[in-house]
């Protein structure tokens, strides 16, 4: 009776093992950014995922594929320019998987595939460019690269979403050359810069001073029209003076008799008479007021 109870609990245990074994191997939790690609006694019957995915263990077989872009980098290739000058490139290519069965049914290894593709693909851009191109023309070759890399992996349910040189190294003496001509186009670019410097400062030197000349005479324009206004308010005084003057002389001319004037003209004549002169003139005037006043004095 023991031997057969331990019998029957070898049993169970022998089941359980079997179960959790088969559960482990049926049972799969697939993440959301990958896809199992399951083959069925070796037919592919599609991609499953994410979440919980059962398999049956023994008849089916699940090959994992990676929804996510991945970044791969190709090493240093020697390529040929088309003026026959060698040089090195290394450069990434990004992919990302958008047909799980595709890149698995198509190709045994798309990456490795696709890293040979890369490699012969970038000799052959190369080739058809020129060195100086090479060194500038750096997104021109990386659309190039992506657009024949893309060609070829699309078949394989795989999309080349960017290509980016990463490093380029020309030959030794056209590094040399290189070094000359940077030195060069410096030196040139310093003495522009000096030139255009002394250019601006000698306009800023000949705005200065004509600024300085307009100042100037428009200083000498104010102070003259300054002065005139002064000589022109001078002179209306004066002239009001004048006026003044001539109406008091005017007014007081008014009063004075005509003996009054003829001792006046008596006294010019003796001033005359003290004078070194031997002609004189006399006015008329003089003479008939002199008869006047002589007339008058005998009247009386």
């Amino acid at each position: 009776m023991e031997i057969l109870s331990g019998s029957l609990v070898c049993i169970v245990g022998a089941v359980l093992l079997v179960g959790f074994i088969f559960l482990a191997n049926a049972i799969r939790i697939v993440p959301e950014y990958q896809r199992l690609v399951v083959f069925r006694l070796g037919r592919c019957v599609g991609a499953k995922g994410p979440g919980v995915v059962l398999l049956i263990p023994v008849i089916d077989r699940s090959v994992k594929a990676d929804l996510r872009e991945q970044v791969r980098e190709i090493p240093q290739q020697t390529s040929i320019t088309k003026d026959n000058a060698p040089i090195s490139i290394d450069f990434l290519w990004y992919f990302k998987v958008l047909d799980p069965s595709e890149s698995v049914l198509q190709v045994s290894n798309f990456e490795a595939a696709a890293a040979g593709i890369a490699a012969t693909t970038l000799r052959a851009v190369i080739g058809g460019i020129m060195l100086d191109d090479v060194l500038s023309q750096r997104e021109h070759i990386n659309t190039m690269l992506r657009t024949r890399l893309d060609e070829v992996t699309g078949r394989w349910g795989v999309k080349v979403t960017n290509v980016e040189i990463r490093e380029i190294v020309p030959p030794r003496d056209v590094q040399d050359a290189m070094n000359r001509q940077m030195t060069a186009e410096r030196v040139r670019r310093a003495l522009v810069t000096e030139s255009m410097g002394d250019q601006e400062a000698a306009k800023n030197r000949a705005e200065g001073t004509k600024q300085a000349a307009i100042l100037q005479a428009q200083g000498e324009r104010e102070s003259n029209i300054l002065r005139a206004e002064g000589e022109k308010q001078a002179q209306a005084l004066r002239a009001e003076g004048f006026a003044v003057a001539l109406e008091a002389i005017y007014n007081a001319a008014k009063t004075v008799d005509q003996k009054t004037m003829t001792l006046q003209y008596f006294e010019t004549l003796k001033n005359i008479g003290n004078s070194p002169s031997t002609k004189y003139i006399f006015p008329m005037e003089f003479t008939s007021m002199l008869d006047n006043f002589l007339g008058k004095d005998v009247k009386k």
